[in-house]
């Protein structure tokens, strides 16, 4: 009976996920990320469409100043210029490193896809994804969703994905 306990509290905690849908539950999904955000020992890897919500820009500083290595990649066309965004604010910290990405170039035109994700890869085993950017909207506007797991095997797999996307990334 203990093993089969321990074995159900052990699948509890590592594969453990929670889904928010705003703007219904923003404040629960807000706080969920700002914990996580604030529980991170080593690495935070982002990528994201759009980053504007200032809020979280604040606790990723105040985690690079604990020590944590935080790497976030944004669309270029998105952030780079646009006053809202957090990419000159986060940039400027020791422990932060900010890239831009543009998407493919569309053929027979001038223009790019968008780098369009939104995840999060929080010490190797947490993972935030979903629909919403961080952004002021996606938390009080917008109908969006946030899923946040607990799995060591997806978050592997993310994690190749995110490095194989930050080597076509270009330093901001």
């Amino acid at each position: 009976m203990k093993k089969l306990l321990l074995l159900s509290i052990t699948a509890i905690f590592l594969f453990s996920s929670e889904l928010y849908f705003t703007p219904f539950e923003s404040h629960q999904a807000l706080k969920k990320l700002l914990t996580w955000i604030d529980q991170a020992h080593s690495r935070i890897d982002i990528a994201l469409y759009s980053f504007t919500n200032k809020t979280i820009a604040k606790r990723l500083k105040n985690a690079a100043r604990r020590g944590v290595h935080i790497r976030i990649i944004l669309d270029h066309d998105q952030n780079v210029g646009d006053r809202y965004s957090q990419i000159g604010y986060l940039a400027k910290y020791k422990n932060i490193d900010v890239f831009t990405l543009q998407g493919k170039k569309i053929k027979k035109r001038d223009d790019f896809g968008k780098m369009h994700m939104k995840l999060a890869i929080i010490d190797s085993k947490r993972l935030i994804f979903g629909s919403a950017n961080w952004s002021h909207s996606a938390f009080k506007r917008n109908y969006e969703l946030i899923y946040f797991v607990e799995d060591y095997a997806l978050a592997k797999k993310s994690t190749k994905v995110f490095e194989r996307i930050l080597r076509e990334a270009k330093r901001y």
